[in-house]
């Protein structure tokens, strides 16, 4: 898949949803439908936003026992989505669990990403609340070499770090960077962030961007931005 700017529609409704993706009247944007969507929606969203044209990242976050991954994600294989994720902190047995329930009996499967530190964790909370010592840059790394092993396609991880990741799993394993905003625009709840332009320099082979175009006044003219600065 070439780069590309993933819109996160993190609305509470699909009349929300619908409204903001009909502004869209000469593209069709990838979209992320992530947990507070889904929830309130469920697969009915997915299979609509499919049925208008969009490629679609769903972006639920799995973790729990690997049994119980491997059977959700043979259900979510049913949706015909570009993207899946999951937990990279579930083990590799999971990971694992989760490829072999996601492909379809044709060998057919999504992209299965694993997600390594949220980009609202900073290394304090790291250490003091999560117990992991050591560096962001180590424990990203190494779930990234873990979801290698495991035979994903890729992680979710900072695009501080999607360049440490390449040079760890190879220019073929792919980095999907959230923590996106323009060089001023306000940063919210998120901590390891860098702009649309940087993350392309740094080596991200997708970019999450929620906010700063949803948000935005002109929604339209700030995707457009985005993928100006980063696709273009």
């Amino acid at each position: 898949m070439k780069k590309d700017v993933i819109i996160a529609c993190d609305f509470a409704s699909a009349a929300e949803t619908y409204a903001f993706l009909d502004r869209f009247t000469e593209e069709k944007p990838f979209v992320k439908i992530g947990m507070e969507l889904y929830y309130a929606e469920g697969p009915a969203i997915v299979r609509e936003i499919r049925r208008r044209g969009h490629s679609v990242f769903l972006d639920l976050k799995l973790h729990d026992i690997p049994n119980t991954v491997e059977k959700a994600m043979r259900v979510l294989s049913h949706l015909d989505v570009q993207i899946v994720n999951l937990h990279a902190a579930g083990t590799k047995a999971m990971m694992e669990a989760a490829l072999k329930g996601l492909t379809r009996e044709d060998g057919t499967r999504s992209i299965l990403l694993a997600v390594t530190q949220l980009t609202s964790t900073s290394e304090e909370r790291m250490h003091d609340e999560l117990l992991i010592s050591g560096s962001i840059a180590d424990c990203v790394c190494h779930y990234a070499q873990m979801a290698k092993e495991a035979g994903l396609d890729g992680v979710v991880c900072s695009p501080l770090e999607a360049g440490m990741v390449k040079e760890r799993c190879g220019k073929e394993f792919l980095t999907v960077t959230p923590g996106i905003r323009f060089a001023d625009g306000n940063k919210g709840d998120q901590v390891r962030i860098t702009t649309p332009a940087r993350a392309k320099e740094i080596g991200s082979d997708f970019i999450v961007v929620g906010r700063p175009i949803t948000a935005a006044e002109d929604p339209v003219a700030a995707y457009r931005k985005c993928v100006k600065e980063f696709v273009l």
